[in-house]
């Protein structure tokens, strides 16, 4: 599922038009406001349609429970450990995944916007392009704390023991980070492709060789060679690396960490901009 925007804003009808907004100049003030406008029209279409928010209040549930109920047993044992032990690794890859999987919702739900005759409405309106991109990001955002607090909850009624609350605010905080610079990512495909569906099933395509390529489910040092050099740049897995080193003791922080910093900011420098060139050339 994946928010959208409503059919009839409100605030935004009839925007008042202020000095250099008429002649189609928007300054920082005015692009700020156009997305509060903007995210209080999505948080309206969440209230209308609670059913948007299936995929953060559900997905962290289902799957903490089929991977330490299913695979903790077996994997926890090839660790050296056991079920405990695993759910002590996989709940930060699970952090990391959380990432990753809502922030491909604002692609569908981008398109599905140009489909229903949305982004009509907003060219015909004074309002900043670039606000209605960040206006996305930032409620994909909210969904995603909100599908990470169901996680950690999740995860200490299964036995996660959190050794460290600083740290966990900081893998959130590092999570939410790279999370918003994949969004430009599914926000480019949101503006290209022809359809929503193309939009899923191209980010299921690119997200399932990151996701269990990686680092979030199993230790990667039985992996083939070559596998095992992909996964040590892959992004998913310094996020899950970086995260276990904050949140738990005995794993080392650092390269996860620089390769997450500097996938996030390369993804935002890259993608943000293309991702708003695209937008307003289509709108």
């Amino acid at each position: 599922m994946s928010t959208a925007t409503l059919n009839k804003p409100e605030s935004l009808d009839q925007p008042p038009l202020h000095a250099g907004e008429a002649d189609g100049r928007i300054g920082l003030r005015a692009n700020l406001r156009h997305t509060g406008a903007l995210i209080r029209r999505n948080l309206l279409w969440i209230k209308k349609d609670p059913e948007s928010m299936f995929d953060a209040l559900l997905m962290p549930v289902v799957f903490t429970l089929l991977f330490v109920y299913v695979f903790g047993g077996s994997i926890g044992k090839a660790m050296g450990g056991g079920q405990d032990a695993y759910v002590q690794y996989v709940i930060p890859g699970m952090l990391a995944m959380m990432s990753m999987s809502i922030a491909q919702a604002v692609g569908t739900g981008f398109n599905e916007d140009f489909h229903k005759g949305i982004m009509d409405r907003f060219r015909s309106l004074p309002i900043g392009r670039g606000s209605v991109l960040f206006a996305k990001i930032s409620v994909e955002i909210m969904r995603q704390l909100i599908a990470i607090a169901v996680l950690m909850l999740v995860a200490v009624l299964v036995g996660f023991d959190i050794e460290s609350w600083p740290g966990l605010f900081a893998a959130v905080g590092l999570s939410v980070l790279f999370g918003s610079a994949v969004m430009w990512i599914f926000l480019v495909l949101g503006v290209t492709l022809k359809s929503p569906q193309s939009v899923q099933a191209l980010g299921f395509l690119v997200m399932m060789p990151l996701q269990f390529g990686s680092s979030i489910f199993t230790p990667t040092q039985n992996m083939p060679g070559w596998l095992q050099n992909f996964t040590e740049y892959n992004p998913m897995s310094g996020l899950a690396d970086a995260a276990r080193g904050l949140m738990t003791t005995g794993h080392p922080v650092a390269h996860g960490l620089w390769v997450t910093l500097a996938w996030t900011v390369g993804l935002t420098v890259v993608m943000a901009p293309y991702a708003i060139y695209k937008f307003a050339k289509k709108s």
